[in-house]
């Protein structure tokens, strides 16, 4: 440690780097998270300043040097200093008692063998080895000789502890485990890849091994993973417990995360009924599991049964009914979602997958349709994941006939009949009928009443959905007629609550052009969008004939979002309930059309606060003027305005060089305006 740096700040470091690693344990280890994320984020941010300060003070295992590492050309080899074994599987009740006939045969006894049991988690096995505590490599299983060399992506899954707890472990510690990617991160990485037209992952298993074999380990950080520790391989200068149930236990005291699920029993009929609680319990697991292991408890044991092969004797996997079958597609229909996307769902010939009878099962969009080339009639692989909706995997090629029929995007939606836009690049076909489709009703009307929309103070979701589910309400437009008595019929509403909700129904008729575009829904036309509208068009009218090319001349207007506006404008139903609207006395107060846009293609970030005016005024007053107001700093950003009290976005662009603007020059540049 140099000695220019104050004991203090060494002492600060070193305090907060324990600290760290003390909460990453019981958030992860434990599952008892003992501070919140916001005091979280704050220690972390404080030990990341004092390293920036001072470079000296970073470490290899800081919790803040988990990404750092450049992008790989390649993955180097790692030969594994003991073999990471597959396991010999199971798939009924009679493999599993033959398991354990031949594990006493060998044993030579009569006795109940003590087995360990634990969920068979579907990911990636890994391998980490650890050097006087730190993590020093980490690498895939590969062929259970050698593998690949995943050390900085590894160091990017926070789960996994940089530095053990405790001093108690060997010098060299080999821990293999499994790096999984929990449901509800799969699904979200899933959807957001939807969102912006990419591939979808076909299940959590391809989703964490994908994610960890990444050349960047940056990508690998933004992916959701996780892992549980099962084991070791090799050690050196330490000794182990003589029980597989307690090498958990100190894997878990080291501070590495291990499966609660894990049980220690007497006997394979204990293995069974832990078979069939897992059975029970596996939908509701925040990971997939595909089977569980039961693995002979007493090391000494383990030495006597040996391996075959490149297995254990010791252990086997028992797996449950295949989640993956084959069957064939009757027809395809389109759904329509509650935003206005059409997803095509293949009704199948009934099947039982997992143990549960499937009809249906999505096909996601036209491209992945086309990417796996499926056709009405084709013979499929229909893969069903714990709560996950099944899916249609692949296609039986082999089995295709000469009368499959190609399946096509609909022209008109299903429920509404408006007209289906599909634009290039974009995966997701929607619905044109924002504000009258009956399948997006629920969310029009509560994207209309948002606060930064029409604000209908006291309309929330629950009394939205009951408007709509009892009729009283089919259109933004109708919510302009309802009546007190209306609002009474509804659960949990008196008198006055109904007065109040009538009184900001009434209330948000004055409002301005921007804000009612905004809270038309139209297919990404945000609020800054919105405002770029109202100031370039003046008027409402404008945009019912306004062509691709007219608005692609508004700055920061490209070719999807003017199509996105052309075609909601196209529809007469949708021009329609805006003509109910304007009947019922919405209105907004002329607006000062801006022939000339000083600040257009400019992108302004705010930060600090400013002593003349609220952030939200000075981004007004920006985007009135054609700026763009960005939330982040990059190196698109034109101008930093700096408040006092700035914070990290000061930092940033500083360090990108971007132009920086007091609050002195900011007011100037505006009245230069």
């Amino acid at each position: 440690m140099s000695e220019r740096i104050p004991i203090a700040i060494q002492r600060e470091a070193e305090k907060l780097r324990r600290q760290i690693n003390e909460y990453n344990y019981r958030y992860y280890v434990l599952d008892d998270p003992s501070v919140s994320d916001a005091e979280y984020d704050c220690l972390f941010r404080r030990l990341h300043a004092l390293e920036m300060a001072y470079p000296q003070l970073v470490v290899l295992d800081s919790p803040t040097q988990r990404v750092g590492a450049k992008p790989q050309k390649e993955f180097a080899e790692v030969t594994h200093a003991v073999p990471m074994l597959s396991l010999e599987n199971a798939f009924d009740d009679t493999e599993v008692l033959a398991f354990d006939r031949r594990v006493r045969e060998r044993l030579q006894t009569t006795q109940v063998i003590e087995y360990i049991c634990e969920p068979k988690l579907d990911g990636l096995a890994v391998s980490l080895r650890y050097e006087k505590g730190i993590l020093v490599q980490g690498a895939t299983r590969g062929d259970g000789v050698s593998g690949e060399n995943i050390t900085e992506n590894i160091r990017t899954i926070a789960a996994i502890p940089l530095h053990l707890r405790g001093d108690d472990y060997p010098h060299i510690l080999e821990v293999r485990g499994e790096v999984y990617m929990p449901k509800q991160g799969f699904a979200a990485l899933n959807q957001q890849a939807q969102q912006k037209g990419e591939k979808v992952f076909a299940n959590p298993r391809n989703a964490a091994a994908g994610s960890l074999r990444q050349l960047d380990p940056r990508i690998t950080a933004q992916r959701p993973l996780s892992i549980f520790c099962y084991g070791i391989g090799m050690t050196q200068q330490g000794s182990m417990p003589n029980k597989h149930s307690e090498i958990l236990a100190c894997l878990k005291k080291w501070g590495l995360r291990v499966n609660a699920e894990v049980v220690v029993v007497r006997g394979i009929q204990e293995c069974l009924d832990y078979y069939k609680r897992m059975g029970n319990k596996r939908e509701k697991l925040a990971y997939e599991i595909d089977g569980v292991v039961y693995k002979v408890n007493h090391l000494v044991e383990q030495e006597k049964l040996g391996f075959v092969s490149r297995a254990p004797r010791w252990a086997v996997a028992h797996k449950f009914p295949a989640q993956e079958v084959w069957t064939t597609i009757e027809a395809v229909e389109f759904q329509v979602g509650r935003t206005g996307a059409l997803t095509p769902v293949a009704r199948l010939q009934p099947v039982v997958v997992g143990g549960v009878t499937v009809s249906n099962a999505t096909l996601h969009n036209m491209d992945e349709i086309q990417r796996k080339d499926i056709h009405v009639g084709d013979t499929v692989v229909v893969r069903r994941a714990g709560d996950v909706i099944p899916e249609v995997a692949s296609v039986i090629k082999k089995q295709r006939h000469a009368h499959v029929k190609i399946i096509t995007l609909p022209k008109y939606c299903p429920v509404c009949h408006s007209a289906v836009e599909h634009i290039i690049g974009e995966a997701v076909a929607r619905c044109t009928g924002g504000l009258h489709c009956p399948a997006q009703r629920k969310e029009a009307i509560k994207h209309f009443a948002g606060r930064r929309a029409l604000d209908v103070e006291g309309l929330g979701d629950k009394i939205i959905e009951q408007l709509v589910d009892s009729k009283l309400v089919s259109t933004v437009a109708d919510l302009y007629h309802l009546t007190k008595d209306d609002l009474l019929q509804l659960e949990r509403m008196a008198d006055k609550s109904a007065q109040n909700v009538l009184d900001a129904i009434e209330k948000s008729k004055t409002t301005t052009l921007a804000r009612f575009l905004y809270a038309l829904g139209i297919r990404e036309v945000g609020e800054a969008t919105a405002k770029l509208l109202a100031n370039h068009l003046g008027e409402l009218t404008a945009l019912y004939s306004a062509t691709v090319a007219e608005l692609q001349r508004i700055p920061d207007i490209g070719p999807v979002v003017a199509e996105h506006i052309v075609n909601f404008f196209a529809d007469k139903r949708n021009r329609d309930v805006i003509d109910k609207l304007l009947k019922a006395n919405v209105h907004w107060p002329k607006v000062k059309v801006s022939k000339h846009l000083p600040l257009a293609g400019k992108t302004f970030v705010l930060t600090g606060t400013l002593s003349s005016m609220s952030r939200e005024e000075a981004k007004t007053k920006l985007e009135a003027l054609g700026a763009k107001v960005a939330g982040s700093v990059s190196s698109k950003t034109s101008y930093v305005v700096v408040g006092s009290e700035a914070g990290s976005k000061l930092d940033k662009a500083k360090k990108l060089g971007i132009a920086l603007l007091d609050e002195e020059v900011f007011l100037e540049l505006l009245l230069a305006r």
